[in-house]
């Protein structure tokens, strides 16, 4: 297949591949290399799947991974008690419930206004190409834009 050949979406995603391999991002370069093969095989198929479920299966994973040190016992059940008697963990108990709301918000900008999700990736992944971020902040984006635009 010649370059001029290659659809401009694969392009983007090969030129994701570059920049999470440039810097050093496992995350954006398994994904994009993930959605790479499927995207060039038969397996093209199941976009609509991915599409539909990938979302909230990363969320679980994400989630499994974050309560994963409680039911190991890394954090003991006397550190969760105490969380709630220190200004800092209730700090973080409230930028918690904040990023949660924000992060619902996000989700639901996402499936209404499929127009701002281009945007919202390519400034995710420049964060984590360029800042070192972590590829977390479409929903958190989403959810800060929805409140800039007023949106219920």
């Amino acid at each position: 297949m010649s370059l001029s050949a290659l659809d401009l979406n694969l392009m983007v995603l090969i030129v994701l591949l570059a920049c999470g391999i440039l810097s050093h991002n496992s995350a954006v370069s398994i994904a994009a290399a993930v959605l790479i093969v499927v995207r060039i095989t038969p397996l093209d198929a199941y976009f609509p799947v991915i599409q539909q479920y990938g979302l909230h299966l990363g969320i679980l994973i994400l989630t499994i991974g974050v309560l994963t040190p409680i039911a190991s016992g890394t954090i003991p059940g006397q550190a969760i008690l105490k969380s709630f008697l220190s200004f800092k963990s209730l700090m973080a108990i409230a930028v918690g419930l904040l990023v949660a709301w924000l992060g619902g918000r996000g989700v639901k900008l996402m499936s209404s206004q499929p127009d701002v999700v281009a945007g919202l990736l390519i400034g995710t992944v420049a964060g984590v190409a360029l800042l070192r971020g972590v590829p977390v902040g479409p929903l958190i984006a989403a959810g800060i834009l929805s409140l800039a635009l007023g949106l219920k």
